[in-house]
């Protein structure tokens, strides 16, 4: 796994744990919802991750947008649907989201380049 997507894993996984164990009842739900948000339902786990990374990269959170490019890619996008989604999130977004989108490409190359 390349340096970059370890260093975000591990650090959210650190964070995560210090939030949640505050036992804060509103963060504690909000989590839930979102967990629940993103399972399957009518439509598929890879869509609504898909649906999750325009949103991410029009409200300009990197983080979001690491944490959505990883879950579809263990959802088996292709690099082409990927794409195609930042290209709507930018045209949505606007040219401010061009440095997103730039984070994103290299953030998604970490995970190709990972290894196994």
């Amino acid at each position: 796994m390349s340096d970059q997507v370890k260093e975000f894993n591990a650090y959210r996984e650190k964070m995560n744990g210090k939030l949640l164990g505050d036992n804060n009842k509103i963060i504690k739900r909000i989590f839930n919802l979102d967990t629940n948000a993103y399972a399957a339902g009518a439509l598929d786990v890879k869509t609504k991750e898909l649906l999750g990374l325009v949103a991410s990269a029009v409200l300009r959170c990197d983080d979001c947008v690491k944490y959505h490019l990883e879950t579809v890619y263990k959802e088996g996008a292709s690099k082409e649907e990927v794409m195609e989604t930042l290209g709507i999130a930018t045209l949505v977004g606007g040219t401010i989201v061009v440095p997103h989108l730039r984070r994103a490409y290299e953030f998604w190359e970490a995970l190709e380049n990972q290894e196994g």
